[in-house]
């Protein structure tokens, strides 16, 4: 249990994160998959993880290559103790956009816990690193969080 509280933590200080990607978009303006998000995260921050998986899977279904949508789905199936959806999530956000810092952010972060959780003698589900991640943008010119 101790390995929950210790995730659930960790997804709740994701949670600026999280508010970061659905913030700044006029709600008349908003794509359903950004609606579904900005509900995910309301969901979220209210400490109800299943309805935020719930929403965050509808936002994938609606832009299944949107690295927002996938950054939060992966944050929230990590909260509810879905280690490998999150590392195969995580994965294909990353084949999106590499360069994606805080979705990098989360990546790392999730792998250093991921391969404490985990049981040894688990090889399969090992994480491999992402596919080679490009040089960190320069400054200036940060990916775009709030479209």
């Amino acid at each position: 249990m101790r390995g929950r509280a210790a995730v659930r933590r960790i997804a709740l200080g994701w949670m600026v994160g999280l508010a970061g990607f659905a913030a700044g978009a006029d709600a008349a303006a908003r794509s359903p998959a950004a609606e579904q998000v900005a509900f995910g995260v309301d969901m979220a921050r209210r400490g109800l993880w299943s309805e935020a998986v719930f929403r965050f899977e509808a936002a994938r279904r609606q832009d299944a290559a949107d690295v927002k949508v996938l950054n939060n789905l992966a944050v929230a199936y990590e909260a509810v103790g879905r280690f490998d959806d999150a590392l195969e999530v995580y994965r294909a956000a990353l084949r999106v956009d590499p360069a994606q810092r805080r979705l990098r952010q989360n990546y790392q972060r999730f792998v250093e816990f991921y391969q404490g959780f985990r049981p040894p003698s688990n090889e399969a589900a090992e994480p491999a690193g992402p596919a080679p991640v490009a040089a960190p943008p320069e400054p200036g010119a940060a990916a775009q969080e709030g479209s």
